[in-house]
């Protein structure tokens, strides 16, 4: 069977599990997860859906998401789409009113806002994976003096998107808050533009890329605005020369003679303070935020934490948060090996953890969070406990000047190996963060096992179910979950 074929015969296997394409109001894909908004909930076949040995997990927030895996989602989503769009043709005028209803009833003005966030900077992560990996490659080339004919080159695919991300950023943020796209990316141009280096502001000399992927999105949020406003007031006669023209020249002077500046020292204060953090309390802080990284995930708080992560990435050429963010998923790694060990009789559970940890150590944490910890309740606080010596140890060697970080944000585990950076050699950053990995692993495992299972806890789980042998495509239910 061909990749296209395979890809088909996923997305024509979900389809009728979820409703068909009459339940389908909207389709949408992130990393890891096919987002579907449903019209009628009850029409959704859970149990089988997990089944499908491409399921990775399901997960339920303001749409209806299933774990398909980095790769595999953005190959079945196109899939999926043409498949629903040629049951309903009235798919999209349809889709649209049910996901604003589903969004006005569920979402909270917090949860709104962070998830306006995430879908602007969402879309930049596949553009930052392939520009880290290029520059790690090109980094590595020149430290060995190999192809010098070749990595001016490489610097420049690595580079390119990286000055010119605050266009994409700004481009995103109008699409997302209702404005002209092209205008947000227009105004937040300016920022990018080497001719600001000409401009006086506040008695500084404005330096081209101040204020970052910050001031981009003020730009375009005040773009947006002065762009409704004049389309209330300007005669439709004269809009289509009215309208841009005062969006961008209004849009375009506050950001010259006041965002620049402003976002600029917010960005600052952002890299002295991750900086100052890691140099001062490194350790703790990277207990704490290893620690608390799962539960953040948990509340979709942790959207919050990317126009924080893009900004160090631009300052300094990699984000030091993202490998202590990681250790999180190494501890829940090392948890769902405790359990496994914990219940040799129950071959459901175990089956479970054995399809999700390939997944696990490649940093997709879905499957292991929604199937194993989380419903058996202790485990995932124990995987918190992991995370956090996992962070304390990467965040120790911050604190020591070993800085580890990221060139760009999305994969985590195994995979964040080729996007490492730091201001030593390569080899000392990745011995580091693969030393956080292993810390985070031993101390989720220990911890589970130690204190992870009460002793109502075994005896509720720890029973004979289907033979752990059994067909991956026959399916097992996630446990129920279970007291604390």
């Amino acid at each position: 069977m061909s990749t296209d074929d395979k890809n088909r015969a996923i997305a024509a296997a979900i389809l009728p599990l979820v409703g068909g394409a009459e339940n389908i109001g909207s389709v949408a894909h992130c990393m890891t997860r096919l987002r579907l908004g449903l019209r009628d909930r009850s029409l959704v076949q859970d149990q089988a859906l997990r089944a499908l040995p491409a399921v990775l997990g399901v997960v339920e927030d303001d749409t209806y998401q299933i774990v398909l895996g980095p790769g595999t989602v953005a190959r079945v989503t196109p899939e999926f789409e043409a498949l629903v769009a040629a049951g309903t043709p009235d798919l999209a005028a349809r889709g649209a009113a049910i996901k604003a209803a589903r969004k006005e009833r569920n979402a909270t003005p917090f949860k709104l806002f962070l998830r306006r966030i995430a879908n602007i900077f969402v879309p930049l992560i596949p553009a930052l994976i392939g520009c880290g990996i290029i520059a790690g490659l090109n980094g590595l080339l020149v430290n060995l003096g190999w192809l010098p004919a070749l990595t001016p080159a490489l610097a420049a695919m690595a580079s390119g998107f990286m000055a010119l991300i605050a266009v994409f950023v700004g481009y995103n943020t109008a699409k997302e808050f209702g404005g002209t796209p092209i205008l947000g990316g227009a105004v937040a141009a300016i920022i990018v533009f080497p001719g600001v280096a000409k401009i006086d502001a506040f008695g500084q000399t404005l330096s081209p890329g101040q204020g970052g992927v910050l001031g981009a999105l003020g730009a375009a949020v005040l773009a947006v605005y002065v762009e409704k406003w004049c389309r209330r007031w300007v005669p439709e006669s004269l809009d289509v020369l009215v309208t841009p023209t005062l969006t961008v020249l209004i849009s375009g002077l506050v950001t010259l003679f006041g965002l620049m500046f402003l976002a600029g020292e917010i960005s600052t204060a952002i890299g002295d303070f991750a900086d100052w953090l890691l140099a001062n309390a490194g350790a703790g802080a990277g207990f704490i935020l290893g620690g608390l990284f799962l539960p953040l995930v948990m509340l979709g708080l942790h959207q919050a934490l990317i126009p924080i992560h893009t900004t160090l990435i631009e300052q300094q050429g990699f984000t030091v948060l993202l490998p202590i963010l990681a250790m999180a998923g190494a501890g829940q790694v090392g948890a769902a090996m405790a359990v496994y060990v914990k219940l040799p009789r129950n071959g459901s559970i175990r089956r479970t953890v054995k399809s999700a940890l390939p997944a696990g150590f490649l940093g997709v944490g879905e499957p292991l969070i929604y199937g194993v910890s989380l419903p058996l309740g202790r485990p995932f606080v124990t995987a918190c406990v992991g995370g956090a010596f996992g962070g304390g140890f990467v965040g120790l060697f911050n604190m020591l000047g070993d800085k580890v970080g990221s060139t760009a944000i999305g994969p985590s585990g195994w995979a964040l190996f080729p996007l490492l950076d730091g201001n030593r050699g390569l080899g000392e950053t990745i011995a580091i963060y693969a030393g956080g990995l292993l810390v985070g692993y031993v101390t989720g495992f220990v911890a589970t096992y130690l204190f992870g299972f009460s002793r109502e806890l075994l005896e509720e789980f720890n029973v004979d179910t289907e033979p752990e042998t059994m067909p991956a495509t026959s399916g097992a239910p996630a446990p129920q979950p279970a007291k604390v």
